[in-house]
C-alpha cells in the first residue's frame, strides 16, 4: 500500500505552519486600526487590509469577524459584539479595543491590528431599587436639601452614559437638583410641610441619558412627612355642655363623656383628662373622671330631693401643651320631679353596662327596655337617636326589645353606641324629644377571615451556584381579624426540600445551599399562611424558582481513552468511531465543539455527527498505531470550559503484501550437494518475509515441481528447510530444479510468490551457477492453488543410524564380494559422469516464460 504526504493539507496543518512562522517574523501594525459600532448585523463590512498589505489574507482569530482571504475585507459574524460585555471596565480614552491576528502576504507575515468597538445607546439607565423612600420632618425649613442615595446607572459610555434627572408629580412642593457633575442628587423642599394636612407624597424620579435617541428609567420617590408636636388638644363641638340626671341615680352611672382631639399622631396626640382645681368640693365628691376616656360617672349613689346644678370644668392636657378646658353643667332633678328612666334588662352578655356580642351572629335580641316614671310620663315612647345602625327597637306589650337587624362585623365596626331618646307629641303635633341613655355594644372578634396573600403566585429567577443563605423573596399575607386571630405565621409544605427555609414571622424565603440547575432547573414551593385563631385558618400561595444556568460544567467524555480499530484499506473521510461527549449545561454553555490537538495524524473531527474521520489513505505497514489527543470546548461565557481525552487508533492489517523471498537471493542461484549426504540432512533453506501481520504474514512453502516421488529432497512447509529424504543414488546425480510456491495465510485469497531452488548433486564441491533462470511450464493452477498434500508435509520415517547399521551388516555379509563390487563400481562411475553432463545441458535448455506467470501482481 502506498503512503506519503496527502495532496490536500488540512487547515490544522496550515495553522501549525503559520504558528511556526511567528517565530520567524512578526509585524505589529500600530498604524492600522478599524472601528465599528457595536451590535451590528452579520455581514457588515468592518474594513479591509488590502490598502495596507498584499494578498493572500488569513484571519487567525475567527471570533466576531471573518475575512475574505482574497480581498482582505472582513465582516461581522453571527456573534454580535456587545461593547459592555467585551469591555466591562472602560479605558481612559473610553475605547473598547479587540486585537485580531492575521497572516498576510506571500511570505506569510503575522500582523496584529485593533478593532475599536464604538458605543451605541443600547442600555437604558437603571435604578437599583424601583422605590426610593425618604422621611422628612414636617417642621423642615423651606430650601432644605435632602440627599438621595439611590442614583441611576447606565452601562453605556460618553454621552450615552451621561444622565440628567427631573421630578414628576411634585405639585411644586419639592424640586430636584444635581450637583458635582451629576454625582450627587438632592431633593429640595420648596414649600412648608404640614403632616396634619398631608403626610405622604408620591413622586417619580426620571433619569434620562444624553444619547441621540435618549433612553430613560423611572423610580418612585415616596416622601413620608413625620410628625412633630405642633398641635394641642381641643374639645370637639359634640362634647356635651349640659346633662340632666335623676336625683336617685346609682353609683357608676355614666353622666357624660367629654371628647377632645389632637391632630398630631402617636405620643404627640396623647390626651389626659382631669378636673380643674376650681371644681367645688361637692362636685369632686359626687363625680369621677376617667383620665383616658373622658367618662364622667357618679362616684356614689345619688339621693336628692331638691334640684341642683353642678358645674364641672374639665381640662384636656397634651404633651408640652397648655390645657384646653370645657364646662359641663350637670342638672340633678329631685326624685319627685325626676325625668323618666329606662330600665334595662340585659339578655346578651354584658359587663359594666356594656354588652359584648360576637360577630357574625344572626339577628339577636340584646335587651328588654322599659320606661319608668309613673303616670306622669304616659304617652312617652323610646327611639334610637341614630340612623344606619344595625339595630332595631320594637314595642311589645309595653316594653321595647333592642335587637340586631343584621350580623355584626368586627372588621367593619368594633364598637357601637346606641343613643336612646324619649319623645312625645305635643298638642300642636310637634315631637318633643329628650335624651335618655346611651347603650354601648362591643363586637367580639371571631376568626372568620383566613390570611390573604397579596399574590397567589410568586415567580423569580436565581442564578445557580448562589452563596448559601441567599435571600430569595418575601411573601406577605394579611388577616383582617384582630389579636391572635389576625397574627399570621408562615410555613413551607412538608415535602419542600430542606435547603429552602422561610421565616415564620416575616415570610422571608431563603435557600441554605447553592442551587444546581443541572440537578433541578425549576423549584415549585408551596407556602402556607396561618393565623393563630381557634380553630386556625390558612391560605396557600405558590412560589416558582427558575434556576438560571452558569457555565460551571466542562464537557465530559464518555471515556478518558477512546480505542478504535480500522482497516487500512478504508477510503479517505471514512468514519473511525463515535466520540461521545456531554455537557449538562444548557444553551451555548452546553454547546460543545471537538478538535484534534497535538497531532499531525491523518484524522479530523466531524462535529456535525460527533465522529472521527480519516483524511487520507492508511497503510498499516507504514504506521500501525496512532495516538491523538482530543479537546472538547463549550461556548460558555465569560470563559469557555475545556476537557481532553486520549484516542488510540489501531490500523488493522489486510492482506495487501505478498511474501518476499530473501533466500535464495535469485532464481539463478545454485547449490552443490554431495551424493554422500546422509538422509535427513538439512542442506539449505528458503527464507521469506511478509510485511503484513497475523495470518496475513504466516508463510507456507509448497513444492510445485517436481512431484513428490520424483525428487529426493523435501521442503518443510513451515520453516522452509530443505532436507534429503532418501539416500542419493547414481540416478540422482545432476541438477535438481525445485519450483517453490511461497504463500501467506491471507483471507479470502492468499498472496504468493515463487522461487527456484537449484540443487546440483555432484561429487565435486565446486560452486555451481546457472546461465539463465529456469522457467515454469506446468499448469498455473498448481501454483495458484495450495496443494492438498504438499511434499513438505511428507515425513521420512527412516532413521540414519538404523540405515548405517543395516549397511554395516550388509558389508559384513558381502565381504567376500567386495573386490568384484569395487571393480564394477569404478567402471560404472566413468560412464555415469559422461551421461550427467549431457543431462545437465538438456535441463538448462528449458524455454523461459514471463515472470508474471508465476509471481502475483502487486
Amino acid at each position: 500500500m502506498g503512503h506519503g504526504t496527502p495532496d490536500n493539507m488540512s487547515w490544522a496543518g496550515l495553522l501549525q505552519s503559520l504558528l511556526v512562522a511567528v517565530h520567524l517574523r512578526q509585524i505589529i501594525c500600530d498604524s492600522v486600526w478599524f472601528s465599528i459600532p457595536e451590535e451590528q448585523e452579520p455581514g457588515i463590512l468592518v474594513g479591509s487590509l488590502s490598502k495596507h498589505f498584499p494578498p493572500p489574507y488569513q484571519l487567525l482569530t475567527q471570533e466576531y469577524i471573518w475575512m475574505d482571504k482574497n480581498t482582505g475585507n472582513f465582516y461581522t459574524t453571527e456573534q454580535k459584539m456587545d461593547r459592555e460585555a467585551l469591555c466591562p471596565e472602560e479605558t481612559k480614552a473610553e475605547e473598547c479595543i479587540i486585537l485580531h491576528n492575521a497572516v498576510v502576504g506571500p511570505s506569510g507575515d503575522l500582523i496584529q491590528f485593533p478593532v475599536i468597538i464604538e458605543d451605541i445607546n443600547d442600555n437604558a439607565p437603571h435604578f437599583e431599587n424601583s422605590e426610593i423612600h425618604l422621611r422628612v420632618s414636617e417642621d423642615v425649613t423651606v430650601g432644605t436639601s435632602l440627599f438621595l442615595d439611590d442614583q441611576a446607572q447606565d452601562r453605556d459610555a460618553g454621552p450615552n452614559g451621561q444622565m440628567h434627572y427631573h421630578l414628576e408629580d411634585s405639585d411644586g412642593v419639592f424640586s430636584l437638583k444635581v450637583k458635582e457633575d451629576g454625582n450627587v442628587i438632592v431633593l429640595v423642599v420648596q414649600t412648608a410641610l404640614d403632616r396634619e394636612t398631608r403626610d405622604l407624597y408620591r413622586m417619580a424620579v426620571v433619569a434620562t441619558d444624553c444619547g441621540s435617541d435618549p433612553l430613560s428609567a423611572t423610580a418612585a420617590l415616596i416622601v413620608t412627612v413625620t410628625d412633630v408636636n405642633d398641635n394641642c388638644p381641643s374639645f370637639s363641638s359634640d362634647s356635651p355642655r349640659r346633662v340632666t340626671i335623676p336625683g336617685d341615680s346609682s353609683k357608676n352611672t355614666l353622666v357624660a363623656q367629654v371628647r377632645a382631639t389632637d391632630p398630631d399622631s402617636g405620643p404627640n396626640a396623647a390626651i389626659v383628662y382631669s378636673l380643674s382645681p376650681k371644681v367645688s368640693e361637692r362636685a369632686k365628691k359626687l363625680f369621677s373622671l376617667d383620665s383616658l376616656t373622658g367618662h364622667i360617672r357618679l362616684a356614689q349613689d345619688l339621693q336628692s330631693d331638691n334640684p341642683e346644678e353642678l358645674l364641672l370644668k374639665v381640662l384636656a392636657t397634651g404633651h408640652h401643651c397648655p390645657p384646653a378646658d370645657t364646662q359641663v353643667t350637670v342638672s340633678v332633678l329631685p326624685k319627685a320631679n325626676q325625668e323618666p328612666t329606662i330600665k334595662i334588662g340585659f339578655i346578651a352578655e354584658h359587663q359594666n353596662q356594656t354588652m359584648v356580642l360576637p360577630e357574625n351572629q344572626p339577628p339577636t335580641v340584646l335587651a328588654v327596655l322599659e320606661l319608668k316614671g309613673g303616670s306622669t310620663f304616659k304617652g312617652l315612647s323610646l327611639a334610637m337617636d341614630s340612623t344606619g345602625v344595625p339595630f332595631t327597637l320594637s314595642l311589645q306589650n309595653g316594653k321595647f326589645l333592642l335587637s340586631t337587624s343584621e350580623p355584626l362585623d368586627y372588621e367593619t365596626t368594633s364598637e357601637h353606641n346606641i343613643s336612646l331618646v324619649a319623645y312625645r307629641r305635643s298638642a300642636d303635633g310637634n315631637v318633643i324629644a329628650q335624651p335618655m341613655s346611651v347603650i354601648r355594644v362591643m363586637v367580639a372578634d371571631v376568626n372568620d377571615n383566613a390570611p390573604h396573600f397579596f399574590h397567589s403566585h410568586y415567580e423569580l429567577d436565581v442564578e445557580e451556584n448562589n452563596p448559601p443563605g441567599t435571600t430569595l423573596l418575601r411573601v406577605s399575607a394579611s388577616d383582617a381579624d384582630s389579636g391572635y386571630n389576625g397574627k399570621v405565621t408562615y410555613r413551607l409544605d412538608k415535602h419542600t426540600p430542606a435547603i429552602f427555609n422561610i421565616d415564620p414571622t416575616t415570610g422571608q424565603l431563603s435557600v441554605s445551599a447553592s442551587l444546581d440547575r443541572e440537578q433541578q432547573g425549576i423549584h415549585s414551593l408551596t407556602v402556607f399562611a396561618r393565623d393563630s385563631g381557634s380553630p386556625p385558618l390558612e391560605s396557600v400561595a405558590t412560589v416558582s424558582i427558575r434556576v438560571l444556568d452558569q457555565n460551571d460544567n466542562a464537557p465530559a467524555f464518555l471515556t478518558p481513552h477512546f480505542i478504535f480499530f480500522i482497516p487500512e484499506n478504508v477510503p479517505p473521510f471514512a468514519r473511525v468511531g463515535v466520540l461521545g461527549v456531554t455537557d449538562p449545561d444548557e444553551g451555548e454553555n452546553g454547546n460543545t465543539e471537538l478538535r484534534v490537538v497535538n497531532s499531525s495524524g491523518p484524522f479530523v473531527v466531524d462535529n456535525t455527527q460527533g465522529t472521527l474521520r480519516t483524511t487520507t489513505d492508511l497503510d498499516r505497514e507504514t504506521e500501525d498505531r496512532y495516538e491523538l489527543y482530543l479537546l472538547a470546548s463549550d461556548h460558555g461565557q465569560p470563559a469557555a470550559l475545556t476537557s481532553t481525552a486520549r484516542i488510540t487508533i489501531f490500523v488493522e492489517d489486510i492482506n495487501d503484501n505478498q511474501p518476499k523471498v530473501i533466500l535464495p537471493s535469485s532464481n539463478a542461484s545454485c547449490l552443490t550437494i554431495s551424493p554422500e549426504t546422509i538422509t535427513g540432512t538439512m542442506i539449505t533453506k528458503i527464507y521469506a518475509i511478509d510485511e503484513d501481520s497475523g495470518l496475513n504474514s504466516e508463510i507456507t512453502y509448497t513444492v510445485a515441481a517436481p512431484q513428490q516421488n520424483r525428487s529426493p529432497f523435501q521442503v518443510d512447509s513451515r520453516s522452509g528447510n530443505i532436507t534429503v529424504t532418501q539416500q542419493l543414488l547414481h540416478k540422482d546425480l545432476g541438477m535438481h530444479h525445485l519450483f517453490i510456491v511461497v504463500r501467506d495465510g491471507g483471507k479470502p485469497a492468499p498472496l504468493y510468490t515463487t522461487v527456484w531452488v537449484n540443487l546440483l548433486v555432484n561429487e565435486s564441491v565446486e560452486p555451481c551457477h546457472l546461465d539463465r533462470e529456469p522457467t515454469w511450464t506446468g499448469r498455473p493452477d498448481l501454483v495458484q492453488t495450495p496443494s492438498k498434500a504438499p511434499i513438505c508435509e511428507v515425513e521420512d520415517t527412516r532413521s540414519p543410524p538404523l540405515i548405517l547399521l543395516v549397511s554395516v551388516g550388509m558389508m559384513l555379509a558381502s565381504l567376500c564380494l567386495f573386490v568384484v563390487t569395487a571393480v564394477l563400481y569404478l567402471k560404472w562411475r566413468r560412464g555415469s559422469a559422461q551421461q550427467s553432463e549431457r543431462w545437465r545441458a538438456e535441463e538448462n535448455e528449458i524455454p523461459l516464460r514471463l515472470k508474471d506467470k508465476y509471481y502475483s501482481d502487486d
